[in-house]
């Protein structure tokens, strides 16, 4: 099984409950708050984890606030090595949750956006060509941290999430694995339709995943394509959703299995996490995933394991 890094955000989530999200001008009230850690990178180093990676962590927290982060991932079994410890804030969300399951978020990058290069090439060091680099839009410096890695031959993840005009600047052609979904697929094509098409049309050499809400998922590259439904559940919060199908799916890449069990078990574990409150919190273990009545008698149990 190749190893895999996530070089990704830390963050501290305050989860506000609303009975719709806040609109311009508009003073609310909270039917309730709570805390949990979270930002995407440790949102999918969770899901990794829990879905049988052999996951290394790397990132920034702030000493006196960010202690919790590190050891969510530790007693999870990741390897924090990588983690820094800055003399700063760590990164923190604020998030709404509507009554619906919808959210909306804020965020404050803190530590996320203060890493330093030695820090990167120091963690670089360890892994070798084959191993797996997992990639957000949190973290500062992206452009070299990608330069970096693929000098060293790693396969690397993009789950350009938050999309903003930074990611085009990217040596986006050195991406094996691009997870989105439609806002982000349209605001790299710049355009509205064959979203699937256009990106792997723009990236021929990379395998495209385009997360579509209900109507499932789309797998794409040069050779072939696959779809997978997404199983209804009552959405609660949506907020680690994407997250939790991204932990999966690459977790059961790394360990070679084909795209179709893949994709499967990462829809399974998406809606498992949408049906619960919190981000981290959310995300399934890989035995709850698999005995979810979706995947009883559809397939051998050996397919994913």
């Amino acid at each position: 099984m190749a190893k895999v890094l996530n070089f990704g955000s830390l963050n501290l989530d305050i989860v506000y409950s609303l009975d719709h999200i806040v609109r311009e001008g508009e003073t609310i009230s909270s039917s309730h708050v709570e805390r949990y850690c979270g930002g995407k990178g440790l949102n999918q180093s969770v899901a990794l984890k829990k879905a049988g990676a052999d996951l290394y962590h790397a990132g920034a927290i702030g000493k006196e606030d960010g202690i919790i982060l590190k050891n969510t991932l530790r007693e999870l079994g990741a390897d924090t090595r990588f983690i820094k410890e800055y003399n700063q804030k760590s990164g923190h969300a604020v998030i709404q949750v509507s009554k619906r399951g919808e959210n909306c978020i804020i965020l404050y990058p803190g530590t996320n956006h203060s890493i330093q290069r030695k820090d990167m090439d120091e963690t670089l060091s360890y892994f070798e060509a084959g191993d797996f680099l997992v990639l957000q839009n949190e973290i500062n410096d992206m452009q070299y941290l990608m330069e970096q890695a693929y000098q060293k031959g790693l396969r690397m993840v993009l789950n350009p999430s938050p999309m903003d005009e930074k990611i085009p600047t990217y040596p986006l052609d050195y991406v094996e694995f691009f997870i989105l979904n439609e806002i982000e697929a349209r605001d790299i094509l710049k355009k509205e339709s064959q979203l699937s098409e256009g990106l792997i049309a723009r990236f021929p050499d990379s395998k495209i995943v385009l997360t579509l809400g209900k109507k499932g998922v789309v797998y794409r590259d040069k050779n072939c394509s696959y779809s997978n439904c997404a199983y209804p559940v009552e959405a609660v919060d949506t907020t680690a959703a994407g997250d939790t199908f991204t932990g999966y799916f690459i977790a059961s890449i790394a360990a070679g299995k084909a795209v179709p069990s893949a994709l499967n078990l990462a829809s399974v574990a998406a809606s498992i996490a949408v049906s619960r409150k919190g981000a981290a919190s959310s995300i399934p273990s890989l035995q709850e995933v698999l005995s979810s009545p979706y995947l009883k008698g559809e397939r051998s149990r050996d397919e994913y394991l």
